[in-house]
């Protein structure tokens, strides 16, 4: 019983160690043992991610729980409206789709698809349509986790991305 406490005292030290390290790639970085919808959302952004030479994100169950705990909050209080996602210490995407539920490719999609509306040359984006797709593909983040909830009549998806991406006046690539 002791050495049962003594490990449970040990991991939780390594948890709240790890999540007050800010954008450092958390402990929680899983590359394998992953469900469908989690490879879906990381193959999805590794193949973009790849046309540009960047390197693959890992799946994060902070970030995938941390998403998770907004789209079920927006969903049961919102009607899974966008939440205001504004001073996380995580970069983040969000999409809401009315009517049909979109599978985690198709989200993901949408926002890769905002590419066409980038220049890299002078790191612009057309009518500000860009910025979806430049934190998808963002060098600096490393690790990846989403969630997706389905009200009614429309479904919310929230990435989230550590470290962030998107500075201003920086190339995410």
């Amino acid at each position: 019983m002791a050495r049962l406490l003594l490990t449970l005292i040990i991991i939780s030290l390594a948890i709240s160690q790890s999540s007050s390290q800010g954008s450092l790639p958390s402990s929680t970085t899983t590359p394998t043992l992953i469900n469908a919808a989690a490879q879906e959302y990381l193959d999805a952004h590794n193949s973009a991610r790849a046309e540009v030479g960047v390197q693959p994100l890992n799946w994060s169950v902070t970030l995938k729980n941390t998403a998770r705990l907004i789209v079920l909050y927006q969903r049961d209080k919102n009607n899974c409206k966008f939440a205001n996602l504004s001073g996380r210490k995580y970069g983040a995407n969000q999409s809401w789709n009315g009517g049909t539920q979109q599978s985690p490719q198709e989200v993901v999609l949408t926002w890769v698809s905002e590419k066409k509306n980038y220049t890299y040359a002078n790191n612009s984006c057309l009518d500000d349509k860009c910025g979806l797709y430049k934190q998808v593909v963002w060098k600096k983040s490393l690790e990846l986790g989403c969630a997706q909830a389905s009200c009614a009549d429309s479904t919310l998806t929230i990435c989230f991305y550590n470290p962030p991406g998107n500075i201003v006046g920086e190339k995410p690539y």
